[in-house]
């Protein structure tokens, strides 16, 4: 595989990045079966593997640490913080109190001495971003992490964290991994922009929309009642109008696909890597099999033609499924934030449902 350099960091990746979301409980419960595939995917030339403290809380680190033994130091390692680790609220966040404790926590996990990229999972509200940036600082400077990031945040705290970083002399996020698809375009408007414009790494998240984009779904088919589908139903329920609207778009891509001689995912990966501020794409096989399903999507280029043809079908910065975003903002998520207390309220002012 051709080599990609992440950001300004002057790391070299590889444009497939091999998740290890479903390496364990959440997906492949197999040990050693998780490790072969991570060793298929290291002999096939894919230098670059991400995975998060959450993901079968923590079991997936140390699948990782397992099959990067012998083999640590020609890999870009990458994990993320964020989302809950055990009952006590604080451990979570992104406060600097929570950091300082996951980092040791990953590490002793990945059993390495350092993280190449250390990345926040999401946004965190409750958090000063310079009180983020500041714990992330002295990470990097103690040797512990080599670069820093962020997934799954808006253009404007993106923006937010350059600024912020500049301004305080932060270390600054190196990268951006956001979910991106045929089906979820929505960071074409100013997520890929702003990473462009301050010169940041591009690791999307959910380039196959949770399989979607594999053909799996079928509009003359019944849905699947395995996997993703048992997991997270409302998501697959084919009475949605969402759902609806994303079978017909992968029945019109089906035929784009055949028509340029590839299969539906290396159509769907090659898109996203064809975008000039995407630097590498995650893939999370469950099974060997879907590994090598997807292994050749690097080396398929895309002509002008057939990107007109998948604009026609999913518009530029459209995501037909809201819920493919990963995150909602507060201003949408809590009501109140959007309503003056009662008490606040003018006479005769009419209270807004």
């Amino acid at each position: 595989m051709q080599l990609r350099t992440l950001g300004r960091t002057g790391m070299r990746v590889s444009p497939l990045c091999l998740g290890a979301m479903m390496l364990g409980a959440w997906g492949n419960a197999d040990h050693d079966d998780c490790v072969r595939i991570v060793h298929t995917a290291l002999d096939a030339g894919i230098n670059f593997v991400d995975t998060a403290d959450v993901y079968s809380a923590g079991e997936s680190e140390e699948i990782v640490s397992k099959a990067l033994a012998g083999r640590r130091d020609s890999v870009v390692l990458a994990t993320k913080f964020h989302a809950p680790m055990g009952a006590d609220p604080n451990m979570a966040g992104n406060s600097r109190r929570w950091i300082m404790r996951a980092v040791e926590d990953s590490l002793r996990r990945l059993r390495t001495d350092w993280i190449d990229l250390y990345q926040v999972h999401r946004p965190d509200p409750t958090c000063a971003v310079d009180d983020t940036l500041g714990a992330l600082s002295d990470l990097v400077h103690q040797g512990k992490v080599r670069a820093i990031g962020s997934s799954t945040f808006p253009a404007d705290l993106v923006v937010e964290a350059q600024w912020t970083a500049q301004r305080r002399s932060r270390e600054r996020f190196e990268c951006e991994q956001p979910p991106y698809s045929i089906l979820a375009r929505g960071v074409e408007t100013a997520v890929l922009p702003a990473c462009e414009r301050y010169d940041m790494g591009v690791i999307v998240w959910s380039p196959l929309n949770g399989g979607w984009l594999t053909g799996r779904y079928r509009k003359a088919e019944p849905i699947p009642t395995e996997g993703r589908p048992s997991r997270i139903p409302a998501r697959f329920d084919p009475e949605r109008p969402e759902v609806a609207a994303k079978l017909d778009a992968v029945e019109a891509l089906l035929p784009v696909a055949e028509e340029a001689g590839v299969p539906l995912a290396h159509l769907a990966l090659a898109f996203v890597l064809t975008h000039p501020a995407v630097t590498s794409a995650i893939i999370g096989p469950r099974t060997m099999d879907q590994l090598t399903t997807v292994l050749g999507a690097a080396d398929v280029a895309l002509s002008d033609e057939v990107l007109d043809r998948i604009d026609a079908v999913v518009a530029p910065g459209r995501t037909i499924d809201s819920t493919d975003l990963g995150w909602t903002p507060p201003s949408l998520a809590d009501a109140w934030r959007r309503r003056r207390p009662v008490a606040v309220r003018g006479k005769g002012e009419r209270a807004e449902a």
